[in-house]
């Protein structure tokens, strides 16, 4: 049989396992729908969970990628240089553990977006949850598009299958996934996909080291003379500059999980307020392991590479009377032309165009579906809950019987299913080969607004009463801070990086002062 039919085989399997499961939590009384908030789960299964919804298709495949990066190329990170950012993570949680936790907590919230209706108004409480739905969605859909796309080039492509099917069936069998589920559904569902994309990251390490017959402290002194295991970037004109991926990184991790409704209902679900903190630092020092291993991982992709045939080039284009490099990484075809797998596309060529071994493969197409379905499946059912309860007060309306508001929360559903669908063909269009810097960009813009709404609610005392003040605030706030990158990254040679998010969330700070009630 053919090898890509055979993987194909091994994606059903694992899918109609993760249905059985999802089954079978679902019908205990004890799973609650995702904003009830049971505060029943054990604080080391949270944690563990959580570490798959973070991870995603992106750490498993767009990290070890970035390692290879050269100088002039398109790549925004290179080397180790994306482990200054995780530093940046791990500084945030602490954070989040320390101020958000203990709020959420005190004020015993269901959704934190509560929080901004009972500091400000319903005004603002409405505008939180809106952008939380709108950065989720995004991201979401980003990480989803990277494990379809893979899916699609170098399995279903040859079968000729088009991408939006290849795209429909996958949201379908998610929008299964979730369908009955809950948080304790997802937290159980996302521990043991953690558990297999950490056994596909071990293996294929091992693995990769048997085949080059090196240790792992040889292979980390063969990386350092190649000048892959480089961390910080001196240049603070450069957008990986370290100082700023840092605090890029620590602001990042304080919106898009202390400020994201999906992954603090998975930390609120925890019983008391020490076991979440304990969860969140467990889970913060875990991701300082775990990603340190894809970036050794993504340096041996190269070495294995390069053993096997792979080499450098460049190539040079004319636009506008100024000349780009764009540096490529790949194999030779018979014509002699590589074929560019730098940065995304490494680990899925290598993995599935016959240079690993078929049970290595087999390897690779559970750790890459594990890591689609736990940031999919918890975002869909977070948007969804997040729309019914903050935006149409679902749970408050009387006025509907409980069949009636299930009836409307599967339509909703249904609804945001075809919303991803959609957004996943659009980043099928823009076809950005590092992804994960584009989910941080697109970051720094939806999650800005939040950052700065929520500083300003705890760090201040005064209230707005302005009627539509806090959505000008917000709407505006983007659209700046889009206007001073595009200047500065035109007109100087300073490239804003990570901190977009900082700027972004600082303009909205002040806006949100000017307009305050003095």
């Amino acid at each position: 049989m053919d090898s890509a039919k055979v993987l194909l085989i091994f994606v059903f399997v694992y899918f109609v396992g993760l249905l059985v499961i999802s089954y079978f939590t679902s019908r205990n009384s004890d799973n609650q729908s995702f904003f009830i908030g049971n505060k029943k789960s054990k604080w080391w299964l949270v944690a563990f969970g959580m570490i798959g919804t973070s991870l995603s298709g992106v750490t498993f495949i767009s990290v070890p990628g970035t390692v290879g990066k050269m100088t002039a190329g398109n790549y925004p990170f290179g080397g180790f240089e994306y482990y200054m950012m995780v530093i940046g993570f791990f500084i945030g949680y602490f954070i989040v553990a320390a101020i958000l936790l203990p709020l959420y907590y005190k004020m015993n919230l269901t959704s934190i977006y509560t929080y901004l209706g009972k500091r400000f108004n319903v005004e603002a409480h409405k505008i939180g949850s809106l952008f939380f739905i709108i950065s989720r969605a995004i991201g979401a859909t980003a990480r989803l598009y990277l494990v379809v796309n893979v899916l699609q080039l170098f399995l279903l492509e040859n079968l000729g299958v088009p991408f939006w099917v290849t795209a429909a069936v996958i949201l379908l069998m998610v929008l299964l996934y979730t369908y009955e589920g809950g948080v304790k559904t997802i937290v159980i569902t996302d521990t043991l996909q953690t558990s297999f994309m950490i056994i596909s990251l071990v293996a294929c390490i091992i693995y990769i080291l048997s085949n080059l017959n090196l240790s792992t402290p040889e292979a980390f002194n063969i990386l350092a003379d190649k000048d892959y295991t480089h961390f910080i970037n001196t240049d603070i004109n450069s957008k990986t500059f370290f100082l700023k991926t840092i605090l890029g990184g620590m602001f990042i991790t304080i919106a898009m999980t202390g400020l994201d409704q999906e992954m603090m209902q998975k930390n609120i679900s925890v019983d008391n307020l020490k076991n979440s903190k304990k969860n969140m630092l467990t889970f913060a020092g875990t991701l300082l392991l775990v990603n340190l291993a894809f970036l050794f991982l993504g340096g041996l992709l190269y070495l294995f590479a390069m053993q096997n045939g792979a080499e450098y080039s460049q190539l040079v284009d004319v636009v506008n009377g100024k000349e780009n490099i764009t540096n490529i990484f790949g194999f030779k075809d018979a014509a002699g032309n590589i074929n560019n797998i730098m940065g995304d596309d490494l680990f899925p060529a290598l993995s599935l165009q016959g240079y690993f071994p078929m049970f290595i493969s087999v390897i690779f197409i559970i750790g890459l579906t594990s890591a689609l379905f736990p940031s999919a499946d918890g975002a869909l059912t977070a948007v969804t809950s997040s729309y019914c309860v903050d935006l149409l007060n679902l749970n408050e309306d009387t006025t509907r019987a409980e069949k009636q508001k299930k009836t409307l929360r599967m339509k909703i559903h249904l609804i945001f299913t075809v919303v991803f669908f959609l957004l996943i063909m659009i980043f099928k269009w823009i076809d950005d080969k590092s992804i994960v810097y584009l989910i941080m960009e697109v970051a720094g813009y939806t999650y800005g607004p939040l950052l700065g709404l929520f500083a300003f609610g705890i760090f201040t005392k005064h209230t707005i009463s302005k009627k539509y003040a806090i959505l000008s605030v917000t709407i505006l706030a983007p659209i700046f801070t889009y206007l001073i990158n595009y200047v500065v990254s035109n007109f100087s040679d300073y490239k804003i990086g990570v901190e977009l998010i900082i700027l972004n969330g600082l303009l909205t700070f002040i806006g949100l002062w000017l307009v305050r009630k003095k």
